[in-house]
This record gives C-alpha cells, sequence and structure tokens, in this order.
C-alpha cells in the first residue's frame, strides 16, 4: 500500500527536497504541496493524504491552526500530521501535540529519520522515539502557568474511568517505554500492553501515544522533570 503524503511548507525549496526524498521511495509518494495552512486542510480532503508533513510557522493560517482543524474532522480521522519544526524545544510543538499531531520531527533530521517517521505514523504508531517527545513536553510544561493554559475540562473524568492497570501503562508510556519494556516489566504479553494502551486511547480521546503523554503530563498522573 502506498503511503499518501502532503507537503505544507511555505518555502518552496524546502517542498521540492522533501518531495525528490519522498518520491524516491517506492512505498510512499507526495500527493500535494501547500504553502500555507488553509491549503494544507483543503488539499488533505481533496487528495485523500495519509500523512501531513506540517510547517509550523507559515502565512495566513498557520501549521497549528491546520493541525486542529484537520484533528477536529470526522472524516480526516484517519489523518496523521508530522509536525516540521526548526527548533525542537518549541511552545508550538507541543500545542500542535495536543491540538492532535502525531508528533515532531526537526528540519534538520537525516532523510532516513524522515523517511521512518512517515511510515511510522502511517501506520498510527508513536512517532519517533517516545522517550524524545517526552523530554519535550516534560521541558515545556514544567515552566507553564496552570492557569493560562487550554487544558480540557473533562479530562479528569475521562482519566477517572481508566482501570488500574490502564493507568499503570499510561504512566510508563508517558515514561518513554516501549511497548516491549513495559510488557517486560509488567511480566504480561506485548499484545496485552497494546490492548491496555488501544483502551486508554479510546477512553481518553487521544489519537496515538504522543497525545497520551501529554495528557499524562498535563493531569499530573505524571510529574515534568526539567534537566
Amino acid at each position: 500500500m502506498t503511503i499518501r503524503v502532503l507537503l505544507a511548507d511555505d518555502q518552496a525549496l524546502l517542498r521540492s527536497a522533501f518531495r525528490v526524498l519522498v518520491d524516491s521511495e517506492p512505498d510512499m509518494e507526495v500527493v500535494g504541496e501547500a504553502c500555507d495552512g488553509a491549503e494544507a486542510v483543503r488539499l488533505t480532503k481533496e487528495q485523500q493524504a495519509d500523512v501531513v508533513l506540517m510547517d509550523i510557522r507559515m502565512p495566513g493560517t498557520d501549521g497549528l491552526a491546520a493541525t486542529r482543524m484537520i484533528s477536529a474532522d470526522p472524516d480526516l480521522a484517519d489523518v496523521r500530521v508530522v509536525i516540521l519544526t526548526t527548533f525542537e524545544v518549541d511552545d508550538y510543538v507541543v500545542q500542535s501535540l495536543r491540538a492532535g499531531a502525531s508528533g515532531f520531527l526537526g528540519k534538520g533530521s537525516e532523510p532516513e529519520e524522515l523517511l521512518n517517521a512517515i511510515r511510522i505514523a502511517a501506520g498510527g504508531q508513536a512517532l519517533l522515539s517516545p522517550a524524545a517527545t517526552t523530554g519535550l513536553i516534560a521541558r515545556f510544561l514544567a515552566t507553564q502557568d496552570p492557569a493560562d493554559d487550554d487544558r480540557d475540562p473533562g479530562r479528569g473524568e475521562r482519566l477517572d474511568s481508566l482501570t488500574v492497570r490502564e493507568r499503570e501503562v499510561l504512566v510508563l508510556v508517558a515514561g518513554g517505554h516501549s511497548n516491549d519494556e513495559i510488557a517486560e516489566r509488567l511480566e504480561v504479553s506485548p499484545l496485552t500492553v497494546k490492548t491496555h494502551v488501544n483502551r486508554a486511547m479510546a477512553k481518553l480521546g487521544a489519537r496515538d501515544r504522543a497525545q497520551l503523554v501529554v495528557t499524562a503530563y498535563e493531569s499530573g498522573l505524571v510529574r515534568p522533570r526539567v534537566e
């Protein structure tokens, strides 16, 4: 199955470079290019993209707003957004994860990292290293004033709906552990861990593991630590 990729970046040179890289792979193709967020949302629908490589800073509708639009559209529930950023420790990156992005990738990453990220996102799995995402969220949330953020008021009730085991798994996911590592710690099978993760995602309204990590930190279930 060919992964349909949409490129959203206001720099034509970067889009051209990404297109050459993506189109060189036999299992993926670029189905469109957008220079702003509004065009990205429109083309995502028209071209039935599977993965959107989304720049944050674009004129007009930026990548953050576009990510929210895509995540809020029921017809685009299977679309995965990968945020491309120049600065990996970036307030907007965490806001994008909250808005529904699957994860982030620095623009200085190696070509193989980008291609691997597309495949992982298309498969609905955790994007890149969970530990990397965990570190970013922890550093960001540790500096935030709880009174100033946009937390979901209904999240606490949904967190209470988790079973003891699901909460335990959520804490370990937020710690950057893979399913195999969690299975070893809890002495269960990786399939059992995957089931708990999927149930936690369903109950918390999370699209993927990245959003589970955000929820674990924002809810206070896991406390951020700054190095």
